[in-house]
């Protein structure tokens, strides 16, 4: 049973390769048209790609397979895992000359959309590369939400059940309805894209740059251009056009299209987007009264990157418009609280998500409410639903998992010999899918490059945990689930 199951696995991955090898052509004709010679590695990676994949398919044909949440845990792991090897081949082959460990931790980082990168010398690097790491963003924000939304929901991984949709929730059958609801996200999404590069462009940047940051923002994934990412630019309204946007995208994409689609204002009341953009706007305004107040900044200054820099963590973006870790130790320590919270279920963005918090709050609150009245009953609410003893529990599950995750990997980053700024940080950017740390090495002004191979895939481990809500991957490592 579980050659059968990792044999439709493999064979629904090798056309997701034939896709990407598809992808690939497009760099290869702006190198093409730009006169750089990278044209030929990303060719030549395509139909290297393109064949192989397109003999696995060949050989891996058998009937549909029977949907089971075994096979679903199976599939996610190798897509992404085929996803992060195939983006990384041109990166590791282009004239950037990045090893192995480099290319995949690119590739991982684009693809799970946290934005940290170990290239350095982005002014002047291929165009083809620049907007294959911007399209990797892209193509993997589209995935993420199909995963929110659909297949991680199915496997009631992270509390995340509680959130199907209408769409999705046919019992054995998660995909019956995935079709309509594809066409108006993809076009929800392409539009939003499209909206963002017109703002790009009418706001201070050329085309190139605003097809690339559009495909970064809407994704939230924060690769820039430009090694100095947003400060490159130094227009306050490009400011504000980027905030909005990376606000926007991390709200839930299924409420987006019942906005749109129906016309029902009553969406964006959701629990969840409430109390997403009440913490973004407390953030945002603390940070701009201290920096005002400690740096003297004028405030409209204060308050526009104030918003930009916390809006980027808090929707995991990973932008940065100056090192705000030089504005002062409330700032560094608000910066640092921000990176574990994240975004809204369903969207693009990261980290552990407001709903989870909503619930963590409303579940510790009725029992401290259940010491005093062991015998009353207090039910655990989200909105106006009560949340059942299960989703409760595979939030509790899922949030320290998270936070032992965090512990453990910064206990293996402090013995490759990084500080503790350092370690604890580059761990929880990466598992929340941020992109920036602290301190000098990886901080706003910094990036990855310094940092060795064995630093590397473990931090690349790190973005696909928690891209992938951390249990996802860590189910198909233990014994009993390859029992048959």
């Amino acid at each position: 049973m579980n050659a059968t199951l990792i044999r439709h696995a493999v064979h629904i991955s090798a056309i997701l390769g034939i896709y990407l090898a598809c992808a690939m052509l497009v760099p290869a004709m702006v190198d093409l048209y730009y006169g750089h010679s990278d044209w030929q590695i990303f060719a030549a990676s395509a139909f290297m790609v393109g064949g192989l994949s397109l003999a696995t398919f060949m050989a891996t044909r058998m009937g549909p397979p029977p949907f089971s949440k075994k096979f679903g845990f199976v599939l996610v792991n190798m897509l992404w895992a085929v996803f992060s090897v195939v983006g990384a081949i041109p990166l590791w082959l282009s004239s950037m000359k990045l090893d192995f460990a480099q290319a995949l931790f690119e590739s991982v980082s684009a693809i799970t959309t946290t934005g940290a990168t170990v290239i350095v010398g982005l002014d002047d690097a291929p165009p083809g590369l620049l907007l294959w790491r911007s399209l990797l963003c892209w193509l993997g924000g589209i995935g993420i939400v199909v995963l929110g939304l659909f297949i991680i929901p199915y496997l009631r991984v992270g509390g995340m059940s509680f959130f199907k949709m209408e769409s999705s929730d046919t019992g054995d059958k998660p995909f019956a309805r995935l079709a309509s609801f594809s066409r108006a996200f993809l076009a929800i999404y392409v539009v939003i894209t499209l909206l963002c590069t017109i703002g790009y462009f009418l706001t201070g940047m050329n085309r190139f740059d605003a097809i690339n940051h559009a495909m970064s923002t809407v994704a939230t994934g924060g690769f820039s251009t430009h090694d100095a990412s947003f400060a490159y630019f130094g227009s306050i309204p490009l400011l504000w056009t980027a905030t909005f946007f990376m606000a926007l995208c991390s709200l839930p994409f299924s409420i987006l299209i019942v906005l749109v689609a129906r016309g029902r204002l009553d969406a964006l009341r959701d629990p969840q987007i409430i109390v997403f953009l009440g913490y973004l706007s407390a953030f945002s305004i603390a940070v701009a009264v201290y920096h005002r107040l400690a740096n003297g900044v004028e405030f409209h200054l204060a308050l526009a990157h104030s918003f930009f820099n916390i809006t980027s963590i808090l929707s995991t973006s990973g932008y940065a418009s100056q090192d705000y870790s030089l504005w002062g130790p409330f700032v560094v320590i608000a910066a640092f609280i921000a990176t574990f919270m994240g975004g809204c279920s369903g969207s693009t963005a990261g980290g552990i998500k407001a709903y989870r918090f909503i619930v963590l709050f409303n579940a510790i609150r009725s029992g401290l409410n259940k010491i005093v009245y062991p015998n009353a009953i207090y039910a655990v609410r989200y909105g106006g639903n009560t949340v059942d003893a299960d989703t409760q529990r595979s939030i509790f599950l899922f949030f320290i998992t998270y936070m032992l995750l965090w512990v453990l990997g910064s206990l293996a980053m402090g013995a490759l010999g990084y500080d503790l700024v350092t370690a604890t940080s580059a761990v929880i950017t990466c598992l929340s899918n941020v992109g920036p740390g602290l301190g000098p090495i990886i901080g706003p002004a910094g990036n990855f490059s310094t940092l060795g191979d064995p630093e590397l895939y473990l931090l690349s481990l790190m973005m696909l945990l928690g891209r992938l809500e951390v249990l996802t991957v860590l189910v198909i490592l233990t014994p009993v689930f390859w029992k048959h």
